[in-house]
Formats: structure tokens, C-alpha cells, sequence
């Protein structure tokens, strides 16, 4: 498997043999064509789970993300299991990079039929007073901008397939503020802002607009990445608490959105794990 450069698109994996794919975009004298997903920040933790998901509903998974190496063994994984996925070198907070999705898409081997914007993350604990202006640029560049660039550029083909669907990935953070996450909360009301909006511009239009709001969700990055890589801080985000979310648990949601009737759109999704009664309130063993 070889992995694009940032404005390069790599040779298209053929979907394997035998049943054909449940997800499946027009036909043609060849029968129908296989549906492409693009997942971004594809390299770890929802988003690696969300192309294990989607490719094994069938679809053509193009996987995005900076980590071309993890990439490289998610795309192997999933060939593995008898699915079919591109790996996408892609920087959401580039340009130039977001560009060469739109060249993926153009070169891929069906309709791209469904966006998941994946890409995002927190960056401290930090009340307002103190916090860094730094960590606030790059979660709002990351999570929103991020969001709005890759979706610019790939809605011209989710329009084309005419059957598209766009996934934002958000967080309860977007519906409710807490005590140190000013920065985060803003960025996630911002993507809560943009799913809202786009899904009241594109009416008419056959492209469904589908928000996803998971509460507690335990990855290997997440807390590692918002605390600097102090695995005590992170660890004690989760500490008594039995069973949080993990990564499979909100790809199988994005899967059970994204492979509904057309016509049915789930606008919002939250989900939350069973000890988190809300944003504050979350039951803990010890």
C-alpha cells in the first residue's frame, strides 16, 4: 500500500472478492458501484474505529489523517477483514492539505457518499483568566475550522452522488460548559453552530447534515493529548468510573446514522455512557 503525499492521492485499493457491498452507489452496465467514505483524523481512537466500521458495512474507506504510518497498518487491518481502504496523508488545518481530499475524491472508485469529520481534540484545563490563547487557536483551528475546511471541499461530490451524507462529530461538550474547558466547549458549540447551519442551507438539497455527541469516551490519545502527555491526568479522568464509552461504541453510532434510509436523517446523536448522567455527573466505583 502506498500512502499520497499531501496533495497526491494514492493508487485506489480494489474491493475485494466475494458478496457484493451493502453500501453501494449508482450502477452502470458493470453492476453498482461500491460507496466511498472518507473519515478524517482516521489514525487513532473513533476515527481508526469509525474506517474498521464503515468498511466493514461495505464501504470504500479513504482515511485521513497527518500519522501516514498508523494509517498505513489501519488499511492493512482492514484489507485483512476483507474490506477495502485508502490511506490519505491529510493535515485539517491546511489548505493545501484538505486540497488533495477533494483530488481523492474525485479519483476514487464510486459515488463519496458519506463525510465523517472526525478530526479534533482539547487542549488543556485552564480557566479563562489563565488559559492559553495558543491551545484555544488550535482547538478552534482543528475541531471547527477543520470541520468547515474539509467540508467546503468535499460537498461538490457528496452533492453529485446524490445521495450524501455529512457526519460532524461533536461532543456533549457543545451543549453544555464546564469549569476549565472555555476552549473546548467554545469549538464544540462552534461545530454544534455549523452542523445546525448547514444541514438549514443544504435543504433541498441530497445531502443529510447528522451531528454526534459522545459524553465520556476513553481512547488511548484523547486525555493524553489535552493534558501534554501526563498519562496520571489523563488516567484520572476515567478513575472509578466502570464502564465509559469507548472508540467502537461511537463508530457503531456514526454506522447506524450513516446507513439509515436516505430519506430518514438523524439530525443529533447523543450518547453518553450509562454512569454519565450528565456533563457533571458521572457515578464513580471509587
Amino acid at each position: 500500500m502506498r500512502t499520497a503525499g499531501v496533495a497526491g492521492v494514492t493508487d485506489l485499493i480494489p474491493a475485494p472478492a466475494g458478496p457484493p457491498a451493502r453500501a453501494t452507489g449508482g450502477g452502470g452496465e458493470n453492476g453498482p458501484m461500491t460507496s466511498v467514505a472518507i473519515v478524517t483524523g482516521a489514525s487513532s481512537g473513533i476515527g481508526a474505529a469509525t474506517a474498521r466500521r464503515l468498511a466493514a458495512e461495505g464501504f470504500h474507506v479513504l482515511a485521513a489523517a497527518r500519522r501516514t504510518d498508523r494509517l498505513a497498518g489501519l488499511v492493512a487491518e482492514i484489507e485483512r477483514a476483507g474490506g477495502a481502504a485508502t490511506a490519505l496523508a491529510c493535515d485539517v488545518t491546511s489548505d493545501e492539505s484538505v486540497a488533495g481530499l477533494r483530488a481523492a475524491a474525485e479519483a476514487a472508485p464510486g459515488p463519496v457518499t458519506l463525510l465523517v469529520n472526525n478530526a479534533g481534540g482539547a487542549r488543556g484545563l485552564d480557566p479563562v483568566e489563565s488559559g492559553s490563547v495558543g491551545d484555544w487557536q488550535w482547538m478552534y483551528d482543528v475541531n471547527v475550522l477543520g470541520t468547515l475546511r474539509v467540508t467546503q471541499a468535499l460537498l461538490p461530490a457528496l452533492v453529485a452522488s446524490g445521495a450524501g451524507t455529512v457526519v460532524i462529530v461533536s461532543s456533549t461538550a457543545g451543549h453544555t460548559v464546564y469549569e476549565g474547558g472555555g476552549g473546548y466547549t467554545a469549538a464544540k458549540h462552534a461545530q454544534t453552530a455549523i452542523a445546525g447551519t448547514l444541514r438549514l442551507e443544504l435543504c433541498g438539497r441530497p445531502v443529510r447534515v447528522i451531528e454526534i455527541d459522545p459524553g465520556m469516551v476513553k481512547t488511548d490519545e484523547f486525555g493524553l493529548v489535552r493534558f501534554g502527555g501526563d498519562a496520571e491526568r489523563a488516567a484520572a479522568v476515567y478513575a472509578g468510573v466502570a464502564e465509559p464509552l469507548v472508540a467502537d461504541d461511537v463508530a457503531d453510532c456514526v454506522a447506524w446514522c450513516a446507513t439509515r434510509p436516505h430519506h430518514v436523517n438523524i439530525d443529533q446523536l447523543v450518547v453518553r455512557p450509562l454512569a454519565q448522567a450528565a456533563q457533571h455527573k458521572v457515578h464513580r466505583t471509587s
